[in-house]
C-alpha cells in the first residue's frame, strides 16, 4: 500500500511549482546605476557579478515570518541582559568588552525554513546585501502587476528612511547630537569586494542625507590631531563592513585605537560581534537549563528552543562523541563569514577534522538540511537550495531577502540563484495571490 504524500504548504508549493512572477536582474541593475547616481557602471557589474540577483521571488508563510522575527527579537533580549554578557564576554577579546552605545548596524538573521518551522543558522553582524534587495524588492513590484496592485508605493523610500534612523540611533546612542558630516565604509580592498556595488549605493544613500561619504581600506586610515582620518578628511562615523571581527589585523589598527578612544562612532563593532554573531554563543543559545540558570524567561526560552538547533563546541574532550555523530552535524569557525572553512559533517574528511581540532574554536551544530525554490534555467525547472535573512536592528526586522544557490553554502555563483526578493503568503490555506513585501522591501 503507497503511503499518502505529506502535506505540503501553500508556500512550499510555490517555491516548487510558481514561475509567473519573475524579477528582470536587468531592471535591477540599471536601477542599481540610477540610484548611485551614474557612479556604477551596470554593464560592467552585470558581467562580473552574472548571479547577484535570481530571477525568481521566495513565497514565505506569514506564520514562519512571525516566528522568524520572534527569535530575532529574543536573541536581542538575551544579549541585552547582564548575566549573559557576563558569561559571552569573559571569552571575548578586550576591545569587545567597552560598551560605547551602539547596537550594531544591519544584523543579519539566517533561516531555514523546514517542516518544524524556520530554524536559525547563524547571526552576522555587518550582514551584506541590504541596500541591493531594497532594490530588488522594488524591481518585483515594477516587473510583477500583480505584486504592484498591492505593493507599497515605493519599498525603497522605506526602507531608506528605516535605514537612516537606525544609523541616526547609532549616531545618538554613542552619546552625539546632530548628524556626522563625514562616514567612511570600510572594508579590505572594497573595490575587490563582490559587493562592492552595495558599498556605492550606501554611499550613495548616505550623501542624499546630506552625509559625505567616503570608501576606504582601513589601512588608509590614521589618527592624526584626535580625529581618525582618511586622505586628511575628517571621520565621525565608520559603517564597518569589515570582517576583521575584533579589528586585530595590522590594517586595521588606527581604526581600533580611534574606536577604544571614543574618537569615531562604529558601527557594527568589536562588541556587537562579541554579544551576538559569535558562533560559540549558539551553544549557550540552544542550551534551555544554562539560559534559565542565567535568569531567562520561559517564554523566551521557549522561543529560542523551538527554532535553536543544537550546538556544541568541538573540543577535545568531546572530540570522540561528535565524530561518531558527525553525519548529523555542521561544523564551523566561531568568527567565521560568507560560509568559509565549514564542513557538513557527512562530507568530512579526517584531514579536515584533524585541522579543524588543531585549529580550535570550532562549533559543532545539529543539520538542519534548507528548503528548495524551483527556478527556471535556461528553460528548465531546477532546483535551488534557500535560506532567509532577516536584516534587523535593535532586532526589529527592517528586510527579508531570500538567497539561492546551490553546493554546500550560499555562494553567488550558481545559474538561477543568488540574492531573491520575499512574498509574504498572508493566509496558509489560501491559494490566492502572494502578499508582496512591505516594510521597507522586505515584509507585510
Amino acid at each position: 500500500m503507497t503511503e499518502p504524500d505529506a502535506p505540503v504548504s501553500l508556500a512550499a508549493r510555490l517555491n516548487r511549482d510558481c514561475f509567473c512572477i519573475d524579477v528582470d536582474p536587468a531592471k535591477v541593475w540599471r536601477a542599481v546605476e540610477a540610484v548611485s547616481g551614474g557612479v556604477v557602471s551596470c554593464r560592467e557589474l552585470a558581467e562580473k557579478r552574472p548571479h547577484l540577483f535570481s530571477t525568481a521571488p521566495a513565497f514565505i508563510a506569514r506564520a514562519d515570518v512571525a516566528a522568524m522575527e520572534a527569535v530575532a527579537m529574543a536573541v536581542e533580549t538575551v544579549a541585552a541582559s547582564a548575566a549573559f554578557q557576563a558569561e559571552v564576554l569573559a571569552g571575548a577579546p578586550e576591545v569587545a568588552r567597552v560598551d560605547h552605545g551602539p547596537r550594531g548596524a544591519f544584523m543579519g538573521y539566517d533561516f531555514h525554513l523546514t517542516p518544524d518551522g524556520p530554524k536559525l543558522i547563524e547571526v552576522n553582524t555587518n550582514a551584506g546585501g541590504a541596500f541591493l534587495n531594497a532594490l530588488l524588492a522594488q524591481a518585483q513590484v515594477a516587473c510583477c502587476p500583480q505584486v504592484a496592485a498591492v505593493a507599497p508605493p515605493d519599498p525603497l523610500a522605506a526602507f531608506e528612511d528605516a535605514a537612516w534612523a537606525m544609523f541616526d540611533s547609532e549616531w545618538r546612542l554613542a552619546g552625539r547630537s546632530g548628524k556626522p558630516s563625514v562616514i567612511a565604509i570600510v572594508d579590505e580592498a572594497p573595490e575587490a569586494q563582490y559587493l562592492y556595488p552595495e558599498f556605492l549605493l550606501a554611499q550613495a544613500f548616505f550623501e542624499r542625507r546630506g552625509v559625505e561619504t567616503i570608501i576606504v581600506d582601513p589601512g588608509a586610515l590614521a589618527i592624526a590631531d584626535g580625529r581618525l582620518v582618511a586622505g586628511g578628511v575628517g571621520v565621525d562615523m565608520v559603517y564597518n563592513r569589515l570582517v576583521d571581527f575584533a579589528l586585530a589585523t595590522a590594517p586595521a589598527a588606527a581604526l581600533k585605537s580611534a574606536y577604544e578612544r571614543g574618537l569615531v562612532v562604529v558601527t557594527p563593532n568589536p562588541r556587537n560581534h562579541a554579544l551576538l554573531a559569535d558562533k560559540r554563543n549558539l551553544v549557550l543559545l540552544s542550551d534551555t537549563d544554562r539560559l534559565a540558570r542565567l535568569g531567562v524567561p520561559a517564554e523566551t526560552r521557549d522561543v529560542l528552543a523551538a527554532s535553536l538547533l543544537q550546538t556544541r563546541a568541538l573540543t577535545p574532550e568531546a572530540a570522540d562523541r561528535i565524530w561518531a555523530e558527525r553525519k548529523r552535524l555542521f561544523f564551523k569557525p566561531a568568527a567565521g563569514h560568507a560560509g568559509k572553512a565549514v564542513y557538513r559533517g557527512d562530507k568530512l574528511t579526517r584531514g579536515a577534522w584533524d585541522a579543524m581540532l588543531a585549529q580550535g574554536g570550532y562549533v559543532a551544530q545539529a543539520l538542519a538540511e534548507p528548503s528548495e525554490r524551483r527556478v527556471r534555467v535556461e528553460g528548465a525547472p531546477q532546483a535551488r537550495k534557500m535560506d532567509v535573512r532577516l536584516y534587523t536592528y535593535a532586532g526589529k526586522t527592517l528586510l527579508a531577502a531570500a538567497r539561492l544557490y546551490s553546493g554546500q553554502t550560499t555562494n553567488f555563483r550558481t545559474p538561477g540563484g543568488g540574492f531573491a526578493p520575499v512574498a509574504v503568503i498572508a493566509d496558509p490555506g489560501c491559494v490566492g495571490a502572494p502578499t508582496p513585501p512591505v516594510r521597507g522591501g522586505g515584509l507585510s
